[in-house]
């Protein structure tokens, strides 16, 4: 199993109610229309992500992501799927996404997730500056 964890945090400004993406991002604001964004100040970037999971995508592979708050003992987990049309070279965001569209920041698309189907509780954690989170992302190897 191939394993990479991001790390980010909470923001006041999140709000996580996309319909169809959820994202995190190395920036350090966000402002009030970024309704999918659920962590900011990650530590990586999607062009920063391990070359074999990448390679692993490019091939269309399954790919899970687990969600994690450490302070609060709690997570969420999603599914999604590569594609040989990713590229991975956007230098501060990692995009989920429901649907087939990719660009430069998408990880995985047809996900069962997006920001909106995150518990409200979660994302309640999430407003907080101070909340750190793990973005994992798993692959068979």
């Amino acid at each position: 199993m191939l394993k990479e964890k991001i790390i980010a945090y909470g923001h006041e400004n999140i709000k996580a109610t996309h319909k169809t993406t959820l994202q995190i991002t190395k920036d350090h604001e966000l402002t009030p229309r970024g309704d999918c964004i659920i962590g900011v100040s990650a530590n990586k970037s999607i062009s920063e992500i391990d070359e074999k999971i990448k390679k692993k995508l490019k091939n269309g592979k399954k790919a899970k992501i687990v969600i994690s708050l450490p302070d609060y003992g709690i997570s969420e987990e999603l599914y999604g799927f590569g594609d040989k049309r990713l590229t991975f070279k956007h230098e501060s965001d990692i995009v989920v996404r429901k649907s087939k569209f990719i660009c430069d920041r998408t990880l995985l698309i047809n996900s069962n997730k997006s920001a909106l189907n995150l518990n409200r509780e979660f994302v309640e954690l999430l407003k907080n500056r101070k909340t750190e989170i793990h973005f994992i992302i798993f692959i068979d190897r």
